[in-house]
Order: structure tokens, then C-alpha cells, then sequence
């Protein structure tokens, strides 16, 4: 049975009041709707297709609420009947050492927590996307997917969790520099094999045809001495009508993807600002940049996971036997929440930055700032997106501006 500590109570706080502050910023965001279309998309947005737009954002947040209230009410209840020490004697029970055995328990919930999400996947999939116009996902498309990213989950954690578990079981009270550093060479080596060897599992990638708009990219990338090791369009187009492009890599190895959608619907110019937007990153120094922040809190969280490690106040909260080292590390993500809240609140503050100065750069060096915010425009349209978010849910969560905001900072530049 757990026991009724200041671990058990102070988590289950931490996760009723995150639910109750996310009910509080959804609902402020549903009332912040208005039938009124913001002047900036005269022209481009029709009543019908608005009033869908804001339709989009009702039912996404109410299924949001609904799987939120779920997974409060699983998780809760999972403690509270000493879910984890069954799971934990399950794996124990094979006979295995502490890693394996800590393996078998990793991997019992990632596969548990795969199956209790298959069903809210479906139906936002093929009843919510479906119902907007945005899903082309066929049924084996989404099993394929399903299936190859809890192989991928599973292969990736494993190797993870079991160079900590090793290292803490081995390396006494520095253990955490051990694995910081072990977890940055990590990091560096999936910036250069997901390009490669992950995403062509999920997505193809074609080589870009000749023509006006790879030499409008070309002309570009050379003009601002950008390098890249190829461009590529991207089948985004058999999961859904929604248009992106992104960068993949790091170094030399950067690529640029474009997703058929965006080629499909957007004009040349409208296009390279985008990719004008992501060179903006790369130039002004944002990768790295978060990258290093991103290093920095991870040697904070395991420096703050070791002084958890085995301790037994915050086992008996979760009602186990056994004291372990990968259980630690399972009920250490409860109690750093709200530190990681916080520094999720700098990280958004600072990356919502970041695409300002990204935009700033696109509109000054392709001269057409125009563009950009027709780039900005139809994005919001063809994804409908929420035009008037409330503050509050923006100062959470959002890591970009929204997109009025955006379109008023580049309008600046025209000046």
C-alpha cells in the first residue's frame, strides 16, 4: 500500500493543480473567440471558413480537456493501488539483474502507455482531423507508424536507461556528471543519424526538381552564404493537408524539407521566406544557443535526480517493496515538474524571441517582407489556427508569437 507522505501529497498536488491551471488557461482561450475577423485577414478568411477555424479550436480544446481528465484519473488511481510496485514485481519476476529488470520495467510502461493513448489517436486522427478536412492518413499508414515508433521508442530508451542505470550503479556520487556527459554525446550523434536513418522511416524524401523554385533557393542560400547538403520535398501530404518546412541536421549536414502541401499551395516568394525565417536561426545563432540551454537543464535535472536516488520516502509514496535505481528515476519526474514548468516558461519566453528576430531576418534579407507575411497568412489558414489566443495560454505555452503579433512586427520593417 503507499504510504500517505509529504512526497505522495505534494505530488498528487502537483498533478491536480497542473490539470485545474490547464481547465482554467483552456476555457480563458475559448472565451477569447470572437465571431469578428481581425482586419489584417480581410480577404483571406471567409465567414464559413473562420467560424471553422474557431470551430477547430473548440472541439480540439474540449478533447484535449477529455484526455487530460483521463489521464489525471489513470495515473492517480495507478498509484494510489500501488500500480508501480506490481509492474515492478512483474519485471522482477523474470529474474534478471537490476538493469534488465529495470529495462523490463521502462519498457512494461512505455508499451502500457502506448496502448491507453491508441484509441484518443484514433479518434483524433480519423473523426476530429477527418471531420476538418485535414487527414489522409490511411489505416495502415497510422499502424505503421504506430508501430515503428514504439520500436524507435523503445530501441532509444533502452540505450538511454541503461547507460544511467549503469552509471549510477557504478559511479557513487558524481555519477550524474557521468551520464550529463554521456547524454550530450547522445544528443550530438541523434543530430546527425535522425536526418539520416529516422525520419526516412516516417517520411520520403525526394530530391527537389529543377526549376524556378530550387533556384530561387539556390540563388539564395549562396547569396547569404548559407550551405546545405541537399533540399528535399517530403510526403507530409499522406498523413495530412497541413503545410510545413523544417530544417533536419546539424553542421554540414543540414537539410531543408518541404512538405508537398507547402509547395502545392504556396507561391515561390512565400515559400524561400519561409526558409529565409530558418536560415534567420541558423545565422542568429538559435540552435546552438538552445542547444546549450537545453544541455544546461539537464545537468541541472540529473544533479537534482541524484540527490533522489534509492530514497525511500518517496518509494514508500508509490507503495513498492523494492527500493531501485530505475524507479527513481520514473518518481523523480513526478516531484521536477515544477521546476521544469519554470524553465519550460524561459525556454518559451526565449524562443518566442528568437522568431522575432528569425522573422526580422527573413523580411531584410529577401528584401519582401510582403511575403513573409503572406507565408504567415496562409499557414494560419490552411492549418486553422487560433488568430486570437489568450495572453495567458500564449505566456505558458506558445514557443512562437502569435501570428497577428508577428505580422505587426514585421509591418515594422517596411517602415
Amino acid at each position: 500500500m503507499v504510504e500517505w507522505n509529504g512526497y505522495l501529497v505534494f505530488i498528487l498536488a502537483i498533478l491536480i493543480g497542473n490539470y485545474i491551471l490547464t481547465l482554467i488557461v483552456e476555457n480563458l482561450n475559448i472565451k477569447r473567440l470572437s465571431p469578428a475577423l481581425p482586419d489584417e485577414f480581410e480577404g483571406h478568411y471567409d465567414a464559413e471558413k473562420y467560424s471553422k477555424s474557431q470551430n477547430y479550436t473548440r472541439v480540439t480544446t474540449k478533447f484535449g480537456n477529455i484526455t487530460g481528465t483521463f489521464d489525471l484519473v489513470l495515473i492517480i488511481v495507478f498509484i494510489l493501488i500501488g500500480g508501480f510496485n506490481w509492474l515492478d514485481n512483474v519485471a522482477r519476476g523474470f529474474g534478471f539483474g537490476e538493469i534488465v529488470s529495470g529495462l523490463i520495467f521502462a519498457g512494461l510502461l512505455i508499451i502500457g502507455t502506448q496502448i491507453v493513448s491508441i484509441p484518443f489517436s484514433i479518434y483524433s486522427t480519423f473523426v476530429i482531423e477527418e471531420k476538418f478536412g485535414f487527414n489522409r492518413t490511411t489505416a495502415k499508414t497510422f499502424v505503421l507508424d504506430l508501430l515503428k515508433g514504439l520500436l524507435i521508442s523503445v530501441i532509444l530508451s533502452a540505450l538511454v536507461l541503461w547507460l544511467i542505470l549503469w552509471f549510477f550503479g557504478e559511479m557513487g556520487a558524481y555519477a550524474w556528471l557521468y551520464v550529463w556527459g554521456a547524454m550530450i554525446l547522445f544528443q550530438v550523434l541523434m543530430l546527425y543519424i535522425s536526418p539520416v536513418l529516422i525520419l526516412p522511416l516516417f517520411n520520403k524524401f525526394t530530391p527537389l526538381e529543377d526549376g524556378e523554385l530550387k533556384e530561387t533557393i539556390v540563388n539564395y542560400m549562396q547569396k547569404n552564404r548559407f550551405k546545405l547538403k541537399g533540399l528535399f520535398t517530403i510526403d507530409g501530404s499522406k498523413r495530412s493537408s497541413k503545410a510545413n518546412a523544417y530544417f533536419t541536421g546539424f553542421g554540414k549536414l543540414k537539410r531543408v524539407a518541404l512538405y508537398d502541401t507547402l509547395i502545392e499551395k504556396f507561391e515561390v516568394r512565400e515559400i524561400l521566406t519561409v526558409l529565409a525565417h530558418e536560415v534567420g536561426h541558423s545565422k542568429l545563432k538559435h540552435i546552438p544557443k538552445r542547444i546549450f540551454s537545453g544541455i544546461l537543464q539537464m545537468g541541472l535535472m540529473l544533479f537534482l535526480l541524484s540527490l533522489f536516488i534509492k530514497n525511500e520516502g518517496l518509494h514508500a509514496a508509490f507503495g513498492m517493496e523494492n527500493v531501485s535505481i530505475y524507479a527513481s528515476l520514473i518518481f523523480f519526474s513526478f516531484i521536477y515538474s515544477p521546476v521544469s514548468m519554470v524553465l519550460g516558461l524561459i525556454s518559451t519566453i526565449s524562443s518566442r524571441k528568437h522568431e522575432y528576430e528569425a522573422d526580422a531576418f527573413a523580411g531584410k534579407t529577401t528584401g519582401d517582407p510582403d511575403s513573409m507575411i503572406g507565408a504567415l497568412k496562409k499557414l494560419s489558414v490552411t492549418n486553422l489556427s487560433n488568430l486570437t489566443p489568450h495572453p495567458l495560454k500564449v505566456f505558458l505555452e506558445y514557443d512562437h508569437p502569435p501570428v497577428l503579433a508577428r505580422i505587426k512586427a514585421i509591418r515594422k520593417l517596411e517602415r
